[in-house]
C-alpha cells in the first residue's frame, strides 16, 4: 500500500496577503489558485521549491471561530518544519526579506535549526539535517 499526505491546510486571513508572504517572502511556488465561487472560496496551493512532499493549502478563515485560530492552530507549538539543503543560505535570505526569527540558529544533534514566524504568528522550524532524510516515507522492509 502507498499513501502520502498531499496537502496540509493552513488557516489564513486573506488569500492575497498569504500568497504574498509565502511566494514573495519565503520563495514558495504557487501550484494552484482556482476560484470556487459556489463556496465563496479559492483553492490556493503553494509548496517550497524542489519539494516532492506535501504542499500547503492556504484556507481563508470563513467563520468567526476560524478567524480566532489564524496564527494559532497548534496552541503555540511549531506547526510546520521547512527542511532545507542549505540552512545558512535560506536563513540569511529570510532575514534579509524581513522574516522574524523567534529562536536563533542552533546546532542540535540532528542538524541546524531556527524557529521563525509566518505573517500570522505560526511557528515554523527551518532546519537542515546532518544526514540525508528522504522526501517521502518508504515502507519498512519485512
Amino acid at each position: 500500500m502507498q499513501q502520502a499526505i498531499a496537502h496540509v491546510s493552513l488557516l489564513v486571513r486573506d488569500y492575497d496577503e498569504a500568497l504574498s508572504f509565502y511566494v514573495n517572502t519565503l520563495g514558495f511556488l504557487l501550484l494552484e489558485d482556482s476560484p470556487r465561487p459556489e463556496e465563496n472560496k479559492r483553492w490556493v496551493v503553494v509548496t517550497p521549491p524542489g519539494s516532492s512532499g506535501a504542499s500547503l493549502l492556504l484556507a481563508r478563515a470563513s467563520t468567526p471561530e476560524q478567524l480566532t485560530l489564524v496564527g494559532n492552530q497548534t496552541g503555540g507549538r511549531v506547526i510546520l518544519f521547512l527542511q532545507t539543503d542549505d540552512f545558512w543560505r535560506d536563513y540569511n535570505r529570510f532575514v534579509a526579506a524581513g522574516v522574524r526569527f523567534v529562536r536563533p540558529p542552533a546546532e542540535q544533534d540532528y542538524g541546524t535549526v531556527a524557529v521563525f514566524q509566518d505573517l500570522y504568528g505560526n511557528l515554523w522550524d527551518l532546519l537542515q539535517y546532518h544526514w540525508s532524510v528522504p522526501c517521502r516515507a518508504e515502507p519498512p522492509n519485512n
